[in-house]
């Protein structure tokens, strides 16, 4: 069986529809002036328009943003090292995260 598209049905093309999402969610804007920013790039939507993607593709955005932080974390050979120093004549060890 094959998974579907969630755009199928929706006349504007899917990266206008993440652009406008990601731009509400990433940066403090409002729906208007995410209206504002897309008409300056020659792309004609209302505030409502957004709101509703925001609501049916934000959770799906979400969930695949969430999927890569995962598969990163698990993939990264990230380590602690630790570190040698003296106070005074007496040597320490001291425990560093580095990358």
């Amino acid at each position: 069986m094959t998974k579907r598209s969630p755009f199928k049905y929706f006349k504007t093309s899917p990266e206008i529809i993440r652009l406008s999402v990601m731009l509400y969610v990433r940066f403090p804007l409002s729906l208007r002036n995410v209206e504002d920013l897309l008409h300056e790039r020659g792309i004609e939507v209302s505030h409502e328009t957004v709101r509703f993607w925001w609501q049916r593709f934000g959770p799906m955005f979400a969930s695949e943003i969430r999927k890569r932080r995962i598969a990163g974390l698990k993939s990264s050979r990230w380590q602690w090292h630790l570190d040698e120093g003296s106070v005074r004549g007496t040597w320490l060890e001291i425990g560093q995260g580095a990358d």
